[in-house]
């Protein structure tokens, strides 16, 4: 784990008073902002050999090419035509699904590090009870790749806590945006969602990652996106999720959307989830 992880700066494996400041500051982070960012988390080490593992795993990708909204949901005509979900985007990016990373491989055996999940949690402040690892076959871990031109509009994620580990960054471009925290589970907040698409939101905050930056970050209830990229050097990112009930997977129509197909397990579990926000 250490030849991944810096354990020095993050003693995520070991109780002490210097794992007990780490969690402070995460948590005053993510009270604040509704994100926060560990620079430098992973090695230089493991930055370059989970690049290797996505580089090779890129024939795995899904590329998609298509017009969103927020929601990943069909129009609905009977909405006002300024309603949120009746905005539509271009999004163009790709995804590598999880069943293209192995057990032991240098992505997972960031995620799979003794201490890591509990450490999330922590920072997160959640109580066993309701912190799970999302049970999706092929969204657990993925790599978001993105290449000269693409860019992810306006969306909230299908899982409640979303840590992403940057791997590579594109030649310019790829600026991640957020308004933290603008719904939650009971209340949508189709007002403050329309400012933000409209440019007039004074909550959007933006940042820049750099490889082996871990980011934890409250997505589901957070609107975010990420800006068009430009250069020849693919974007990686890692992401693993994490979800409040155990068993869950994404919804049929979004994961075909993000990964090109879907599983049994997929219909089999479709709507049981912990809310009844639209995604």
């Amino acid at each position: 784990m250490a030849s991944f992880i810096d354990l020095d700066r993050y003693p995520i494996h070991q109780k002490g008073a210097a794992r007990e400041a780490l969690l402070a500051r995460v948590r005053s982070d993510l009270a604040r902002d509704g994100c926060a960012v560990l620079k430098g988390f992973v090695t230089p080490q493991g930055v370059a050999a989970a690049v290797a593992e996505a580089d090779a795993a890129s024939p795995g990708a899904h590329r998609s090419f298509n017009r969103t909204n927020v929601y990943f949901t069909a129009d609905d005509p009977n909405l006002p035509e300024a309603d949120p979900r009746r905005r539509f985007y271009e999004r163009s990016n790709s995804f590598i699904p999880a069943d293209n990373f192995a057990r032991g491989g240098p992505i997972r055996a960031v995620h799979d590090a003794p201490g890591f999940d509990d450490f999330i949690r922590e920072c997160l402040d959640e109580p066993k009870a309701r912190f799970f690892r999302y049970a999706d076959p092929l969204a657990d871990v993925i790599v978001n790749m993105a290449e000269e031109g693409n860019g992810f509009p306006w969306h909230f994620d299908t899982n409640n806590f979303t840590v992403t580990l940057a791997l590579q960054n594109a030649e310019g471009g790829g600026e991640f945006e957020y308004s933290a925290s603008i719904r939650d589970a009971r209340n949508e907040n189709f007002d403050e969602v329309a400012k933000v698409q409209d440019g007039t939101s004074d909550q959007v905050r933006q940042l820049v990652l750099e490889p082996g930056d871990l980011q934890i970050f409250k997505g589901r209830y957070s609107l975010h996106r990420v800006a068009p990229l430009s250069g020849k050097r693919r974007r990686y990112v890692a992401i693993f999720s994490y979800v409040e009930e155990p068993d869950m997977v994404g919804a049929p129509e979004r994961t075909r959307q993000l990964y090109g197909r879907v599983l049994p397990i997929h219909l089999q579990r479709a709507g049981l989830r912990a809310d009844t926000l639209i995604d």
